[in-house]
């Protein structure tokens, strides 16, 4: 245990004392689960680059990789170049190719782990003479070059898409041209507005039922090439009324980070697989949680994930886009980088009342790895901002 001093909301000081980290057992290999389980993982800045952060990008590829390699050790697959490596939101897509190219050699050389790679059209300048057509040539660009890594993919949500789509006929266009090229299942990811303003819209159609619709139909009409769908909306009821949808064979991979945990244990007629920016931040309990669950022990099960709940809300709290500095945050805490800095000087997009709740929330939920080092961390951070 640890004792600090943390702001509060009534914007006062007070003295907190942390309680225990969940410990996981020795077993000396990654737990086995019966659920996909990928972690959307992010990238650790390089800190020492003399760049202008809000205009370039440096990368610590060691760390980043490194991290991955904690991920894979706990049993979770690793999304990659997704939305938490903060894609199109400060990693382009030269930055994205290399990051993918570094972490398919790293799982080369770990037969077994699981690893997808986001594609997408962010390499296209905006602009309002960018097409449909234009459109299907950036995906089979961007599907070209991971394929000939070898990797699997992951289909993102485009932007560029979302401006130039009339109507759900050109998302059909789009999504059948390159489904049909692709050489292996693909996973979908619905990437809602909540975390990107820009995908408004998404599937030609500002109502989420109306654009489910759309989507159901797509997936349908291409179920061979598809492995799962991930929708990001935050709605437990959406994703489960799609889910039910769904065609045999097609998962549900779940991106709500509100309600998860009841979504991955399922009901009677069905279960969620997680593709999550949250088990970025929460690895050892998720690994910890689906063990349970794969066990059988479906009590064991939420009384590891429920108490990550309130962390992850307040991590995805309005504007949800900038959840990844609660992410990285929390990885600098638990000792799993060196600095508090991020691409695209990001470290800044959350209040230090948000971060001091966000320390009190992870402790609640016992995934502050070392309680001391994490205490120590948030006091100097406090000294920055005055609060020594």
């Amino acid at each position: 245990m640890a004792t600090l001093t943390l702001p509060t909301a009534a914007r006062r000081l007070e003295a907190y004392t942390t309680g225990e980290p969940i410990v996981l057992p020795a077993t000396g290999s990654a737990p086995a689960f019966n659920r996909v389980a990928f972690a959307a993982a992010h990238v650790v800045a390089d800190p020492l680059a003399d760049i202008d952060p809000w205009l370039d990008t440096a990368v610590d590829w060691e760390r980043t990789i490194a991290f991955r390699e904690y991920l894979w050790d706990l049993g979770l697959g690793v999304a990659e170049a997704m939305d938490t490596a903060q894609r199109g939101m400060g990693l382009d897509w030269a930055g994205a190719q290399e990051l993918i190219r570094r972490a398919l050699d790293a799982a080369r050389a770990r037969p077994g782990v699981k690893i997808a790679c986001g594609v997408g059209t962010d390499h296209l300048p905006p602009g309002p003479d960018i097409g449909v057509d234009d459109v299907i040539r950036a995906y089979e660009e961007q599907i070209a070059a991971i394929e000939a890594m070898d990797g699997r993919l992951i289909v993102m949500a485009s932007r560029a898409l979302a401006r130039a789509a009339a109507g759900p006929a050109d998302y059909a266009r789009v999504y059948g041209r390159i489904l049909r090229q692709v050489k292996q299942p693909v996973i979908l990811h619905w990437l809602g507005e909540m975390f990107d303003p820009a995908l408004a819209g998404y599937w030609g159609a500002a109502d989420h039922a109306a654009a489910m619709e759309t989507c159901l139909s797509i997936i349908a009409d291409n179920a061979a090439k598809i492995d799962g769908i991930k929708i990001s909306l935050l709605s437990k009821e959406k994703e489960i009324a799609m889910r039910r949808r769904l065609p045999a064979g097609v998962r549900m991979y779940t991106g709500d980070d509100f309600n998860y945990a009841e979504l991955i244990a399922g009901d009677e007629e069905g279960h969620s697989d997680a593709l999550l920016g949250i088990f970025d931040a929460i690895a050892p309990a998720a690994s910890a949680g689906l063990a349970r669950l794969a066990a059988g022990d479906t009590q064991g099960f939420h009384g590891i994930l429920e108490p990550t709940v309130p962390l992850s809300r307040h991590i995805f709290r309005a504007p949800t886009r900038f959840y990844k500095t609660g992410v990285v945050f929390l990885a600098w805490l638990n000792g799993l980088q060196d600095h508090f800095v991020m691409v695209g000087g990001q470290e800044s997009a959350r209040s230090l009342a948000h971060l001091a709740e966000l320390f009190r929330l992870a402790d609640r939920a016992r995934v502050l790895h070392d309680p001391e080092l994490a205490a120590s961390r948030m006091s100097k951070l406090l000294a920055v901002h005055g609060l020594a």
